[in-house]
């Protein structure tokens, strides 16, 4: 990269943007890996058509065993719209579950106890037992504490 109008080259170090999402799409790799070793099976991202066009993709796929997993590393309890997309996720992984013969394993993934509480009974949220009553696994996976470090850095990095 050069300097305008002077012909020599330097080197910027940027600085990731409030809402980068990097540091996070890392940990969920790193989720997925460790669900699938505690389930035996290697989960991937998957695309699934649905029946009338389009696709809905899912964070980890196995199809032996059958399972289907939305991840989120979100730290700390859920803020504001937060609960919405993790309740988006089970209805994605609702709709994708209709796709297949036999039903899969549905499960929400999380990396802290304190972001996943909301969803699991005895929770008396309404959606804990939404989710309870659908069948759909609520898991928490251990991540190293350096890498939850750097995701609470990103989380209050995005929330400024």
């Amino acid at each position: 990269m050069s300097r305008p109008g002077t012909g020599t080259a330097h080197a910027e170090v940027l600085s990731r943007p409030p809402g980068d999402s990097a540091i996070q799409r890392d940990a969920e790799s790193a989720m997925l890996s460790a669900l699938g070793t505690h389930l035996r099976a290697e989960l991937r991202s998957h695309r699934i058509p649905l029946v009338d066009g389009g696709e809905v993709e899912v964070d980890g796929f196995s199809e032996d065993p059958p399972i289907l997993v939305e991840a989120w590393a979100h730290q700390g309890a859920p803020r504001g719209g937060q609960r919405n997309k993790v309740l988006a996720d089970a209805l994605k992984l609702q709709l994708a579950a209709g796709r297949f013969d036999s039903r899969p394993r549905l499960i929400l993934c999380f990396a802290d106890e304190e972001a996943a509480r909301p969803f699991v009974t005895p929770a008396r949220t309404w959606y804990a037992q939404a989710l309870r009553d659908s069948n759909v696994e609520v898991i928490v996976v251990e991540l190293p504490e350096n890498v939850r470090a750097q995701i609470r850095e990103a989380q209050t990095r995005q929330y400024r």
